[in-house]
């Protein structure tokens, strides 16, 4: 478990390294295996982005960014954490950070997030399945390599 003197989580977007969130994204993930640079730096301009640091020289140990409108939806996404240091409570103090920050927008009704393997980090900070309740739905975008239907093509 780590302690607050080794690492320290901030919010703000200065401080993040994008030539190391585009490595540990585009090397270390199974979700943006290879995600071009441009487009990880599209996603940060266009999130809520948060980092965990090593106090000691400033480098860049975690990342997570939020896709948000502010007031009543977000979807936390990219959350990575050097797999060197996997295993020492960083995970979890940048998901407190991220959620001690969205606690702070009021009317927030719901944060979303996809995981094929982190379920028990995640519903410690009080996560759990989507129930029955919604009925999601998704449309491809054209990255997903399928072209995108044009309106009124026939199907």
């Amino acid at each position: 478990m780590t302690d607050d003197l080794t690492y320290e989580f901030s919010a703000d977007p200065a401080r993040i390294d994008a030539t190391r969130v585009h490595e540990l994204v585009s090397l270390h993930t199974y979700w943006a295996k290879g995600r071009p640079r441009e487009v990880m730096d599209a996603a940060i301009a266009g999130s809520r982005p948060y980092g965990v640091y090593r106090r000691d020289t400033g480098e860049q140990v975690g990342f997570a960014r939020v896709v948000t409108d502010g007031a009543t939806f977000a979807w936390l996404a990219d959350v990575i954490v050097d797999p060197d240091l996997r295993g020492q409570g960083i995970g979890k103090l940048l998901v407190a950070g991220v959620v001690a920050e969205l606690d702070q927008l009021s009317g927030l009704r719901r944060t979303i997030l996809a995981t094929a393997d982190a379920h028990g980090l995640y519903e410690q900070f009080g996560w759990t399945p989507v129930t029955e309740e919604y009925t999601w739905m998704e449309r491809p975008g054209s990255a997903a390599g399928a072209p995108a239907p044009q309106p009124g093509a026939a199907t």
